[in-house]
């Protein structure tokens, strides 16, 4: 396991594009960190910098506490798994994750001991003479993670690994990299795309935008306690609903109802509004058809409706506001038709509408 510190990590390319901006963070040995973002973010650049594979513009990288941005990706014991699973075609399944270790010169017997161990690990102990082309795609993914681990290296970088995988496949390799992340133990960073990847394996989350970090928190700190619209509005699925609106004597206009934000806001704060923009945001899932207590009432046309089994999607027009809302699928209303559905004010975020940073509100049930 290995200690990771980057100090103001950025990257500029020769062409002046700078993709990584001011990067800061300190990742605990053993922790299971994953980079999220949309494609262009600067997380595989970033994953590419502590490998070693990319030059670091300027910013200190420490490893355990020492400069390792000299270093070459064989002195920094990194092992990386990489999108494509990068098999040799010609060789079998035990002579890929035993070639990196004969390059080294190790010992054949405790070649084999090691090969066995992590096959046994991974479930591999029965494809060990097969070849990559007679392997579905989950059990090439669990060999190129085999390659990795067979190092017994602190650290290991993950690079979108379960891209090429179908959903079932990706759902399976998901608590079996997070299985195998707890009995190795080593320091692991892992970059996706997918949010559900990061909520579901991830000790914390790193959320990336245009090179910046957006946020660094638990998964819970990301989807209850988001720092910014785009933070929100990325993590979860469906995303929070947003509605931007201006402050009228303490109150904001959604559709046809006016909402009153003494309820939410100190009268101090409230004031400081008047007459800006602010973004009203709420989650799917955290809204009651009809007209609940402690809540907002807004009325919407339903225009499309999406069974998903244990709940239904129901896609909303609140006056030219689009909104998806989570219900029950036993009362799913019917298309449209209009409803009144209730937010709990413990359930709204209120979002500045020119920083889109988020304010804080007086009844947050966290």
């Amino acid at each position: 396991m290995a200690y990771l510190s980057l100090q103001g990590i950025n990257k500029i390319y020769p062409n002046g594009f700078h993709a990584v901006h001011d990067f800061n963070l300190d990742i605990e040995k053993g922790e299971f960190i994953i980079f999220v973002g949309p494609s262009g973010c600067g997380k595989s650049t970033t994953l590419r910098m502590i490998a070693g594979l990319e030059n670091i513009s300027s910013g200190e990288f420490l490893i355990d506490g020492k400069r390792a941005n000299e270093m070459g990706p064989r002195e920094r014991e990194i092992a990386m798994v990489f999108q494509s699973y990068a098999l040799y075609p010609h060789m079998s399944v035990y002579d890929n994750m035993a070639f990196g270790l004969s390059l080294q010169g190790v010992d054949e017997d405790v070649i084999e001991k090691r090969v066995l161990d992590t096959a046994r690990i991974l479930g591999l102990t029965d494809y060990l003479d097969r070849k990559p082309r007679a392997l579905s795609g989950g059990q090439r993914q669990r060999v190129a993670v085999g390659r990795a681990i067979i190092r017994k290296v602190g650290i290991f970088l993950m690079d979108e690994p379960l891209s090429n995988l179908d959903a079932k496949q990706r759902v399976t390799m998901r608590s079996e990299i997070t299985d195998i992340h707890r009995k190795v133990g080593a320091t692991t960073i892992y970059v996706t795309h997918d949010q559900t990847e990061a909520m579901t394996m991830a000790d914390r989350i790193v959320v990336m935008k245009d090179g910046y970090i957006q946020q660094v928190g638990t998964p819970y700190d990301l989807y209850f306690k988001p720092v910014n619209v785009f933070v929100a509005g990325f993590i979860g699925e469906p995303p929070m609903n947003f509605v931007t609106s201006t402050v009228q004597n303490g109150s904001i206009q959604i559709g046809e109802a006016t909402l009153s934000l003494a309820e939410l806001l100190t009268p101090d704060v409230l004031a400081s509004y008047e007459g800006k923009k602010m973004v009203f945001g709420f989650r799917p899932e955290a809204i009651e058809l009809g007209n609940k207590s402690d809540s907002y009432v807004l009325n919407a046309e339903v225009e499309l409706t999406e069974l998903l089994g244990d709940n239904t999607n129901v896609y909303v027009d609140i006056n030219g506001t689009k909104s998806i809302l989570k219900v029950d699928p036993h009362n799913t209303p019917k298309m449209d038709t209009k409803i009144d559905f209730s937010i709990p004010y413990s359930a709204v975020y209120l979002f500045d509408g020119e920083t889109e940073n988020v304010i804080e509100t007086t009844k947050k049930s966290y």
